[in-house]
């Protein structure tokens, strides 16, 4: 579609659908820029969005606080701001269910169900900035998935609009739905390629009272295992149990020297409960931390690896999701020192579960990385691996793939092609 159709018919035609002040034409200079940007306020409003896009043959990138998907926009005519879907749908504090629109912050969410201290056992980066849709979208995952679960263990309803216009759901608003197809596994992950979210439900937990922070110091990565298979074995049950290279632990606090690995396990209950992890882990614990200093840790934590010197989201670094099963998690740090320096390995990651994030250097060598450890970790042949790529820019890699399968998928529910995140196919 030329500049002249996108910002001139288009444009008009999408104000009498959302409103005249929720299109704007973009003042940007660059050619492969998305010419308008607009901002829906329904489910409906997004399916006349959609079917006018079937037809007059302009593509739609989805776009929530901007943390994930704002790339997007190099690959579509049109960006959607999801800011105005913030309608709490249904929220019962006693059965531990909330549903919101896809719109609603994740600090604006946590904050609302704080109240009853709840919360939505999800992390992410900047959740001030990080939306309900962007989160399932880009299935996003912090320390907290150790002990609660991936978000598509909890989310437990999804609303949404098809790329040829349909609206449609998955699952329910009660915790014991299991009706009809599980589409929320499907469009958790999916970047926005094949339905655009409106609105999700899920299941909260109860906040704790109390936590604390104990961390352990080793050489080596070896000894750090180690020490997790032991909290594995022990009835600890930490909220989060994580692994952090010397070199990642520089990036977030730069003065930091020492070539440590630091276990950090994140214990939560009464006084007898938290002394029992004191018992449990030893003399190993070099350091505990609670209070607005434990705070600070969980959030440089979360924010990695865009934290520290590097705070701006983008700025430097790819952040590569490395999943495999926790018996793998050895033969990937492995492979990590194999292919380069292992204590100079930027690497965080839930080791408990072996989810690992490594952090790159963001730019054209940066492909080329995620190249090389995708082929190591296949010659060291490390089973069940998948690896994924967040961060602005094209780069998007994920293995294993099933091409047929996911272009049978995309088909079904994007005849056209009309949506255009992170490009996945």
């Amino acid at each position: 579609m030329s500049t002249a159709g996108v910002s001139l018919d288009l444009a008009r035609e999408l104000r009498i659908i959302c409103g005249e002040e929720y299109v704007v034409e973009s003042s940007g200079s660059q050619p492969s820029a998305a010419q308008l940007t607009v901002s829906p306020g329904s489910a409906d409003e997004i399916a006349g969005m959609v079917r006018l896009a079937n037809q007059r043959g302009f593509t739609i990138a989805p776009a929530g606080g901007g943390a994930e998907l704002a790339a997007s926009s190099e690959h579509a005519d049109v960006v959607l701001q999801s800011a105005r879907l913030t309608e709490v749908e249904h929220y019962d504090p006693a059965d531990l269910t909330v549903g919101i629109g896809a719109g609603m912050t994740m600090a604006h969410l946590n904050a609302m169900v704080g109240e009853h201290r709840l919360m939505l056992a999800s992390d992410p980066p900047f959740p001030e900035r990080t939306t309900v849709g962007g989160l399932l979208a880009a299935a996003q995952q912090g320390p907290l998935r150790h002990g609660y679960g991936a978000v598509r263990d909890y989310c437990i309803g999804i609303r949404f609009v098809t790329g040829d216009g349909r609206k449609a759901k998955g699952g329910g608003r009660v915790v014991k739905n299991v009706a009809g197809y599980d589409l929320m596994k499907l469009l958790i992950g999916s970047y926005g390629t094949l339905a655009l979210i409106t609105s999700a439900s899920f299941k909260l937990f109860p906040a704790p009272r109390q936590t604390r922070t104990f961390l352990a110091e080793f050489s080596g990565w070896q000894e750090a295992l180690k020490f997790r298979d032991l909290v594995m074995r022990s009835p600890l049950s930490p909220m989060c149990l994580e692994m952090i290279s010397p070199a990642a632990r520089k990036l977030m606090r730069p003065e930091m020297q020492d070539k440590a690995w630091v276990i950090c396990v994140r214990g939560a209950g009464s006084d007898g409960v938290l002394a029992r992890y004191r018992r449990e882990l030893g003399s190993a614990v070099t350091r505990e931390v609670d209070g607005e200093n434990e705070r600070e840790v969980w959030r440089t934590i979360e924010n990695f690896p865009w934290t520290g010197a590097n705070k701006e989201h983008g700025a430097s670094w790819a952040s590569v999701a490395i999943d495999v099963p926790i018996g793998e998690v050895a033969s990937v740090l492995q492979v990590l020192q194999d292919i380069g320096d292992g204590d100079g390995v930027n690497l965080i990651g839930r080791a408990g579960i072996g989810h690992l994030v490594l952090a790159l250097p963001n730019g054209p060598a940066a492909s080329n990385n995620v190249d090389r450890i995708v082929d190591a970790l296949a010659k060291a042949s490390v089973r069940d691996c998948s690896v994924s790529v967040h961060g602005p820019g094209k780069l998007c890699r994920m293995t294993p793939t099933d091409p047929a399968g996911r272009l049978a998928v995309k088909r079904a529910l994007d005849p056209n092609n009309v949506l255009r995140g992170r490009e996945l196919f």
